[in-house]
């Protein structure tokens, strides 16, 4: 094999911190006989996830790499290469800008596929640029030469006959259990289920308005309008999922809950399942949890600058009460998803309480509580206890026994990572204090508090700059200027302050974003905060010690990733409520 590329390609996982430098001298004296080889190597010493891999392999082939998952691409582009070629092939068109097209292959070393699609592009004056994806961006591609609106619309030609009102649609003695098991309903289900993940939904919200049956995803934190069916396949669907979720489908006055876990795209997901009876109809909510490939880190959540130091070096002490807070759907699950990963070692015993278990760690002792069979987070806390836990992980703090125990964890030796819901970090402490914990206790237990909401990000593929009216550049420059000069980020210029936006284009579905980050705000308790703490709290005497640990407010962190561009004004006023 080639060294000069070999190395190429060792340099570049060097770089991203893929292998360190130990690794690297290794491999530089290892001599494989075929990239093959070489592949099955890299994958066992390096956590690379399909993605990474294929991004390393573009640099090794010389070879751009593009992602084409949750992609909307053009049906016009996309059938330039027939679908029979596409899947011998694996190769897609995603994208056409006048005479220029850009392919996706899976196989770089695959020439046939290229002269193909050479071929059919000279026919129609086209020229082609090659960009290297991974089997799951084909996969994802390719789903999109069936539409979600034809597939459902095949589906619903079929239930109509079935399912359309009648003059005597009362009189039927269909059994329910042979109507939601019926082709079209299962496939209208599927359906909507395999493209919520396809499009990077996190919820599927199935309603019912008038006498229609809407299907929408949250996106990004956003709700959006997928499909709009008929009201008379309404019911069946929500059956359908009952049935799934081994919920009681004859009963719909009262609130149901249930879990259903489906292989789509060779990936595990759990769907948690939620029923509210409405007036005359029902309505499901279905969460979906998908475990990552790889634990994102806290650099690739938001946190930075003094807020990522301060969480750093507070997940590692060995006891004491490490604290997220924010609202629902502000991604506190993920941050701690990403707490235990970096604390997840082969000599520490780590347990969690959960409700439910989101996210499924290898090594981590995760238990999903039951109140039905009392087992809650307090019962469940003092069993944990009894299990030799080095770091216990309580999923919320809800009542004052579970508040009580977490704090007496914390005091005995445990490190205790833990979640609560309040507006922001300040307000945590208040808060316990609500629940009867006792100040000098939670003064020697707690040792920092993060309080974090979502973004979204503005898709790189389209940012541009963007003019702001002068009212809001003034206050956002007057709210970056009253920070410390130590807590700003140092790509900030206040003298040139730009702000992006998202222009729309096929990578994000003509939105301007792609993808969420946090905006946070971390309190470090310190030996003054413990201080305070431990006499009752005072909110003005707080706020005089976090001046000195160059506190940084969530306004002011949105604010300053709105200069990077990372996100827009627009989205750190709809969080905040500037």
């Amino acid at each position: 094999m080639n060294s000069e590329e070999t190395k190429k390609l060792f340099d570049y996982l060097k770089e991203q911190g893929f292998i360190n430098d130990d690794q690297y001298q290794e491999l530089i004296q290892q001599n494989f006989a075929s990239f093959s080889d070489m592949e099955k190597y890299l994958r066992r010493v390096a956590l690379l996830s399909s993605e990474d891999w294929t991004q390393a392999k573009g640099v090794f082939y010389d070879i751009d790499y593009s992602n084409l998952i949750g992609r909307n691409i053009d049906s016009a582009v996309l059938n330039i290469l027939p679908e029979s070629l596409s899947e011998n092939y694996k190769m897609v068109v995603f994208n056409k800008e006048g005479e220029s097209l850009e392919a996706g292959l899976v196989d770089p070393t695959n020439f046939k596929a290229m002269e193909a699609l050479n071929f059919l592009a000279r026919k129609k004056n086209y020229k082609v640029k090659n960009h290297l994806i991974s089997g799951e961006s084909y996969r994802a591609a390719a789903k999109q030469y069936e539409t979600l609106g034809e597939e459902v619309g095949e589906a619903l030609d079929t239930a109509e006959a079935i399912f359309a009102p009648k003059d005597d649609i009362y009189d039927t003695d269909e059994d329910v259990e042979d109507v939601v098991k019926s082709a079209p309903v299962s496939k209208i289900v599927s359906v909507v289920l395999r493209h919520a993940i396809e499009g990077r939904a996190s919820d599927i919200h199935i309603e019912p308005v008038g006498n229609q049956s809407k299907v929408r995803y949250r996106i990004d934190g956003v709700l959006h309008t997928t499909i709009v069916l008929p009201i008379y396949v309404h019911a069946a669907l929500v059956s359908k999922v009952k049935v799934m979720a081994n919920l009681k489908i004859d009963e719909t006055r009262i609130p149901q809950d249930g879990r259903i876990r489906m292989k789509i795209h060779n990936k595990d997901v759990d769907f948690r399942i939620s029923t509210l009876p409405l007036m005359g109809q029902e309505k499901v909510v279905m969460r979906i949890l998908e475990t990552p490939e790889k634990a994102p880190s806290f650099s690739d959540l938001g946190f930075m600058g003094p807020q990522l130091k301060i969480v750093e070096e507070n997940i590692y002490k060995p006891n004491g009460l490490f604290l997220l807070t924010g609202p629902t759907g502000s991604g506190k699950s993920t941050t701690l998803f990403a707490a235990l990963n970096y604390l997840n070692k082969e000599e520490v015993n780590i347990a969690t309480l959960e409700d439910p278990v989101e996210y499924y760690i290898p090594g981590v002792n995760q238990s999903q509580v039951r109140p039905e069979v009392n087992f809650t987070f307090a019962s469940g806390l003092r069993a944990l206890l009894r299990q030799d836990p080095d770091i216990i992980m309580v999923g919320e703090i809800r009542d004052n026994e579970t508040a009580e125990l977490a704090i007496h964890a914390g005091l005995t030796g445990h490190s205790v990572l833990t979640t609560l819901h309040t507006n922001s970090a300040m307000g945590a402490i208040p808060r316990l204090f609500d629940m009867k914990v006792e100040p000098f206790l939670l003064a020697s237990t707690l040792n920092a508090v993060i309080a974090q909401r979502l973004v979204r990000k503005i898709c790189q593929k389209c940012k541009a700059e963007e003019k702001l009216p002068p009212e809001v550049v003034k206050h956002a420059k007057d709210v970056v200027s009253a920070m410390p000069g130590e807590a700003r980020l140092p790509d900030i210029d206040l003298e040139d302050m730009k702000f992006y936006r998202g222009k729309g284009c096929s990578n994000c579905g003509q939105t301007g974003y792609k993808g969420r980050l946090a905006m946070v705000e971390a309190i470090n308790v310190s030996r003054g905060i413990q201080d305070i703490v431990a006499k009752g709290f005072s909110r003005a005497a707080a706020e005089e010690e976090l001046k000195k640990q160059f506190f940084v407010t969530m306004e002011q962190d949105g604010i300053q990733k709105a200069l990077l561009g990372l996100t827009t004004m627009e989205e750190v006023m709809r969080v905040t409520k500037i």
